[in-house]
């Protein structure tokens, strides 16, 4: 049987899989992956060698700094303290949405929205608003600013690996603003957008409890790591996998305080508290899209690409960022943005454009695409279960109505930011 033919369907099968059953995409990818290999459309060498172990790396080690970081509440703190000071609810949902995306540039995104939840659900109940909006523009600001760095989220992480990006190179780029600060002027957009929804729940801020924080080193842990990936980035010739053996190694540090700090040797306890599910997921992502590559299917589809926008730069790069958004807003971002990194790149050598430019601008579709819908994004799907919980049902038009403004207006500043440097 034709091995491309059998990538494409197993491939799309597990896309359907993976949006249908969303919780279980782990077991989806994998069983993809096992009929991959049981009919030789890829060998066990192949598979292996197809897995970027820097971003597994990278991803595994920020699980247990983010999770160790959440643990001494300083950022529950901080929260709390930035809104308090605030003169109106409406501004107080601005600045936790704000909040919300500046741990997000470090912290994966799930987490964060789960640690700020319960302010922004004492802040509804206080002035006695609805915490819906809240939890939308929390969810949003999340997952675009998770793009910022190459720490922020798994998409990022995947983009520095493929193109060899530094941690540094996302701020500064080959003398140019990075990502960062494309990222930056779409969430300063986006933060205009939300408050025209917000505005209509302007009441006096009432006295919020402050929590005290439990310790400082897991903020200090923070701190060393993103020093030593800034210091890491001006080193020449490490190894590839030195920003996640940095990662690893402060992950360990931390999980060693937290145990210490907890007085207990829960191990297990901790464990589970961890997203173990999504890093399995990347693995069998990178094994997927590889039998895409070695099928000849991510040539013929960019191809095809080419076929359509021959060498008009303009027409490539809208066709890049808004593809990736109307994707992404509907299924997981990961596997499509790892089969369409290499795409960008046959496209910008075709047109001899820069390659950063397409893969920026894939990124910010990709990445900001999934606040269209409230099930485009790890994020939004645990930020509407816990409101549910406290008895607010969110409709998927509800959520379409804020996500969809927010994601253009901020995809339509990021990506022209981008354009106006890399062009």
């Amino acid at each position: 049987m034709n091995h491309k033919f059998i990538a494409i369907a197993v491939f799309a099968a597990a896309y359907i899989l993976i949006i249908a059953f969303y919780h279980r995409k782990a077991y989806t990818v994998w069983g993809a992956c096992a009929v991959l290999l049981a009919v030789g459309v890829l060998g066990l060498r192949e598979a292996l060698y197809a897995v970027n172990w820097n971003v597994i790396l990278l991803y595994f080690g920020m699980l247990f700094v983010s999770e160790v970081f959440l643990y001494s509440k300083m950022p529950d703190y901080l929260a709390t303290v930035f809104a308090s000071k605030t003169s109106n609810t409406a501004i107080a949902m601005m600045v936790i949405c704000a909040f919300t995306g500046g741990l997000s540039i470090f912290l994966e995104n799930v987490a964060v929205v789960l640690l700020v939840a319960p302010i922004a659900i004492s802040i509804s109940a206080k002035c006695h608003i609805t915490p819906v909006p809240l939890f939308i523009g929390m969810a949003v600001c999340s997952n675009l600013q998770g793009t910022a760095t190459l720490i922020g989220d798994p998409p990022s992480m995947l983009l520095g690996a493929f193109a060899g990006l530094t941690f540094n190179d996302f701020f500064w780029l080959k003398g140019k603003p990075g990502i960062f600060f494309a990222v930056q002027v779409g969430a300063v957009t986006g933060l205009g957008v939300l408050y025209y929804f917000f505005r209509r729940h302007r009441k006096g801020m009432p006295e919020l409890a402050k929590t005290q924080y439990i310790s400082l080193v897991p903020s200090v842990l923070v701190a060393g790591l993103v020093g030593m990936l800034i210091y890491s980035s001006f080193i020449e010739n490490l190894p590839a996998i030195t920003a996640g053996a940095l990662c690893c190694i402060f992950g360990a540090i931390a999980t060693v305080w937290y145990l210490w700090h907890a007085r207990r040797l829960d191990v297990h306890r901790f464990a589970m508290t961890l997203d173990w599910p999504t890093g399995v997921f990347l693995i069998g992502v990178f094994i997927l899209v590889e039998s895409l590559a070695a099928t000849g299917v991510i040539a013929d589809l960019a191809a095809g690409i080419i076929s359509i926008t021959g060498s008009n730069k303009v027409m490539a790069y809208l066709i890049i960022v808004w593809l990736s958004v109307m994707v992404s807003a509907v299924v997981d971002n990961v596997p499509f943005l790892v089969a369409m990194l290499p795409v960008t790149k046959i496209i910008s050598d075709h047109i001899g454009a820069s390659e950063y430019l397409f893969y920026f601008g894939l990124l910010i579709g990709a990445s900001v695409g999934g606040n269209i819908t409230p099930i485009g994004a790890s994020a939004n799907i645990v930020a509407m279960g816990i409101i549910k919980k406290h008895g607010y049902e969110v409709s998927f038009k509800e959520f379409v109505r804020i996500g969809l403004p927010f994601t253009i207006a901020a995809v339509l500043l990021s990506s022209a930011f981008v354009w106006f440097f890399y062009e």
